[in-house]
């Protein structure tokens, strides 16, 4: 009887609440959600277009005024780019996948190990070196390009994908992520694991890992975006023509198939955003969850 009459005080509340909303109330919730399809329109529209485009004849690519719709559906642009003799796609799709994928494993293995030991281990200096290890986030990638590109070359990874994946194995943003999230853990989990005989390594491996799952997914997918989409790297180290990656490939294709024939091209870029576009939306709820949980402590 109690929960019930709890229940309904609590319905009766809420009808309240509702029934003695003034008109401004509802006038706000309306140009909110207004304001948010207009926003959500906004930003996907220029993909709507893109895709569109990419389905139309190359004639009607300049066409003006443009129609949103092509005239006919040309899906053979994108079998057009798949199998052009000059440009391998597939390879350098692989290319960029494989890149993508180990930079990923790797951050997520060192800066969750990192990570670790900032927020829970103790040592001498443990404050200051984080702090350093912070402050080369202020540090613009620009500048340590030249020592990057000589250490690259004194170890003679030149032309290879290593001098792409060996300076992205780690990062201090991920360290920063994954270390706020050890530190909302509560600390009984470690003192318990310590009176059953656990190593540090166990109670880091099979107890705290699994119990920063957002973390890692949200640090996942900001990792695989930022190796996928890389461009500069590439640019920088990568000579041979089968070790290109994705982006390069984009720019060859518009220099072999952009004369006059957009299609084409914004056929490959769609093929490029597919990939991290069904990732993303694959770990939007934890990326979002591990956004919110970050900083709640420390």
């Amino acid at each position: 009887m109690a929960n019930m009459a709890q229940v309904m005080r609590s319905r009766f509340e809420a009808f309240r609440r509702l029934r003695f909303h003034s008109p401004w109330f509802y006038l706000g919730e309306g140009l909110i959600w207004m304001l948010l399809i207009c926003m959500a329109i906004i930003e996907v529209a220029p993909i709507l277009w893109m895709f569109s485009t990419s389905l139309r004849d190359p004639a009607d690519s300049f066409k003006l005024p443009p129609d949103f719709l092509p005239t006919s559906w040309r899906w053979d642009n994108y079998l057009a780019v798949i199998r052009s003799e000059k440009i391998n796609f597939p390879l350098f799709f692989w290319n960029s996948l494989k890149i993508a994928l180990i930079v990923t494993g790797s951050q997520l293995l060192t800066c969750s190990l990192a990570a670790f030991a900032f927020a829970r281990l103790r040592f001498p200096g443990r404050d200051f070196l984080f702090f350093l290890f912070l402050a080369s986030m202020m540090v613009p990638a620009q500048v340590t390009t030249v020592p990057v590109f000589i250490i690259i070359r004194s170890l003679r990874l030149m032309d290879t994908h290593w001098a792409l994946i060996l300076p992205a194995m780690t990062s201090a943003f991920g360290v920063f992520l994954l270390r706020q999230f050890f530190l909302t853990l509560p600390g009984e989990l470690i003192d318990a694991a310590k009176i059953d005989g656990a190593s540090f390594f166990r109670i880091y491996w099979q107890i705290m890992l699994p119990l920063v799952g957002p973390g890692l997914s949200a640090l996942g997918v900001f990792t695989f975006l930022g190796s996928w989409n890389n461009f500069y790297g590439p640019l920088l180290f990568l000579r041979s023509w089968d070790k290109l990656t994705f982006p390069l490939a984009l720019v060859t294709l518009q220099g072999y198939m952009g004369m006059g024939n957009r299609s084409h091209v914004l056929a490959g870029i769609m093929m490029s955003i597919v990939p991290v576009l069904i990732f993303f939306l694959l770990a939007q709820r934890f990326v979002i969850r591990g956004i919110a949980l970050t900083g709640l402590k420390g």
